[in-house]
């Protein structure tokens, strides 16, 4: 079966498929016109297309994998890559060796970077379950009480310089009040002088 896994093979499969339909697709023209040589292009092509049906059948389907991006050469049946256990090995088609430790660190980088991934998938879930329904009601709300802590603010600064007004006030009070005593003692002295004399 390695003569299947070959690009030989692989080509003239691809060709066959091509060459089948084709001739089918022909044979159709040729039948919906009323050409000549209608029903012997179509028993060929439909013959074809039997015959790749009843391989591809036979074979199966390949696995489609894309390891050939990381490790150029696997793609090819009969490249020389030996498994990766077997420690540090050149690679005749790649030129370059091949180590298990740089797999496993390259490997262990995209596990790391797929978990990064996860735990931000995570969080974008658990945004998206946030319920913003009452959002609105909730910034209203606090759009209000700034507004009334706002004119309270003002209200104290008013209060403020009313208290200011009136620490004033009472400074000059307790100044005519401290002036009046003087007299008042000034009067004082002079009655209790002209009572004795």
């Amino acid at each position: 079966m390695s003569f299947v896994k070959t690009k030989g093979f692989k080509y003239f499969k691809n060709l066959m498929i091509g060459v089948g339909a084709a001739f089918v697709l022909a044979g159709a023209l040729f039948k919906l016109e009323s050409w000549e040589g209608a029903s012997e292009m179509l028993i060929l092509g439909m013959g074809i297309e039997i015959f790749i049906f009843l391989m591809l059948g036979v074979l199966g389907p390949e696995a489609d994998y894309y390891w050939d991006k990381l490790y150029p050469g696997l793609a090819d049946y009969h490249s020389r890559i030996q498994p990766l256990t077997a420690g540090p090995q050149n690679n005749v088609d790649m030129g370059t060796p091949l180590h298990g430790d740089v797999i496993e660190r390259q490997l262990g980088g995209m596990l790391t970077e797929l978990q990064s991934m996860s735990k931000s998938m995570g969080a974008l879930k658990a945004l998206q379950e946030v319920d913003f329904s009452g959002t609105q009601e909730q910034v209203k709300t606090m759009s209000n009480f700034y507004s009334k802590l706002n004119e309270a603010m003002a209200d104290m600064a008013k209060s403020a310089d009313d208290v200011k007004a009136y620490k004033d006030q009472m400074g000059a009070l307790n100044k005519n009040l401290g002036s009046l005593n003087t007299v008042y003692g000034n009067m004082l002295a002079a009655m209790s002088n002209i009572g004795r004399q």
